[in-house]
């Protein structure tokens, strides 16, 4: 797999008796976060994401469920399954999307930019093209 595609391992837990607490430590990151969102309701089974982006980097975070990751440098596939309290970087030109094994995962993205549209790269043929080139 690609260098720039990092994995963000297992977050910290803090197991007591009355609950888990799970800090994410932004200092952490190779990025700021401008943005914030999560996904849930997704039916078992189902694929979301499947695209790239120019500039944005993204920690995904698997809040609860399982979720496979599948990414794509435009040479080499790789899939991580993330269980609940694991994550996974997604780096700039980048192409993935995530499976949601059990219809109720939760999966929760910190993002190192704003929404903007014009950095999605929605379509596999064009991105396979800008890959070769840039390396």
């Amino acid at each position: 797999m690609s260098k720039s595609v990092k994995l963000g391992g297992c977050l910290k837990q803090f197991v007591e008796d009355n609950g888990i607490l799970v800090p994410i430590d932004f200092s952490e990151l190779t990025f700021v976060p401008r943005r914030v969102f999560y996904v849930t309701g997704v039916p078992a089974g189902d694929e979301r994401g499947q695209h790239a982006h120019y500039e944005t980097q993204q920690l995904l975070i698997c809040l609860q469920g399982k979720i496979s990751v599948h990414l794509y440098d435009g040479y080499k596939t790789e899939t991580i399954v993330m269980g609940q309290h694991e994550s996974v970087f997604v780096d700039k030109m980048i192409w993935d999307s995530q499976t949601y094994e059990t219809g109720e995962d939760i999966m929760l993205s910190l993002c190192s930019t704003e929404h903007d549209k014009e950095d999605y790269i929605e379509d596999i043929d064009e991105f396979e093209k800008l890959v070769k080139e840039i390396t």
